[in-house]
């Protein structure tokens, strides 16, 4: 390709140039030493996260080939009569709307969305407008999955500052499963990043794999099934080790 003839730091200032200036692509750029340092080194021409309106906005209730894996596990516990679910990370309820097409939700179903202010006002005004706020509902604090039937995180776990053993440690009944789907994992190490959305950069976590699994294990859950989402791309660039991660899931369950 013809950006391999430029030298590397030439290479690097345009991969700079087209994050910041990024619209519509899933970028990723630079490693940091924690979460917050990452955070803290967000560039100031950006919002930070996802608590504002343009990003309250970017949605689409969609299946993608890489839900099924947690859809399969949804749709099995919801037959099985797992049916509070606790959705973490969930946006607006965008998968709740989607599954919906194609798993048959009884009239016990009852799903909650945990995420930040300015999605969760949104997600309100959405449920009331589709009319399921009987099923669906919305919080801000994660403590609420304190009892529920099924812990599910789809794509929103790298963007916590909090990691999934101290959300559990917060509960006190905790889920009876957990599903995890697209979680962004290393097969060495951690990497702190930052994720630009188009809208807004993002702190970013990409977990290491192994150590993941050890977490939940050590929080008192027995492995059900594990899962690569093949086909999902994720990359950091100019950083060692920045070619490796890949997107994964996993069913565990409360042993």
């Amino acid at each position: 390709m013809r950006s391999n003839l430029l030298p590397f730091s030439s290479r690097e200032s345009a991969y700079q140039h087209k994050f910041l200036n990024n619209t519509d692509e899933n970028l990723f750029m630079g490693s940091f030493e924690s979460f917050a340092a990452a955070e803290a080194g967000a560039p100031p021409s950006k919002a930070v996260g996802y608590d504002h309106a343009e990003a309250a906005n970017l949605y689409s209730p969609q299946i993608y080939f890489y839900d099924y894996p947690g859809l399969f596990w949804l749709g099995r516990s919801i037959d099985a009569g797992l049916t509070r679910i606790f959705d973490l990370g969930g946006h607006i309820g965008i998968k709740y709307y989607a599954f919906r097409r194609v798993l048959t939700y009884p009239d016990s179903l009852r799903w909650t969305v945990c995420d930040v202010p300015s999605v969760i006002e949104n997600g309100r005004a959405v449920a009331e407008q589709r009319e399921v706020t009987a099923q669906l509902a919305f919080t801000t604090d994660y403590r609420e999955a304190s009892g529920c039937d099924v812990l599910y995180a789809s794509g929103s776990l790298q963007y916590l500052p909090v990691r999934i053993d101290e959300i559990l440690s917060s509960l006190a009944v905790k889920p009876r499963r957990i599903v995890l789907n697209t979680t962004a994992v290393h097969p060495e190490r951690t990497i702190y990043t930052l994720n630009s959305i188009g809208v807004a950069v993002c702190p970013y976590r990409i977990e290491h794999h192994d150590g993941l699994l050890q977490t939940l294990t050590r929080s008192g859950y027995r492995k059900r099934d594990v899962w690569r989402n093949e086909g999902k791309p994720i990359e950091v660039p100019f950083v060692d080790g920045g070619d490796l991660p890949y997107y994964a899931g996993c069913c565990f369950d409360l042993a």
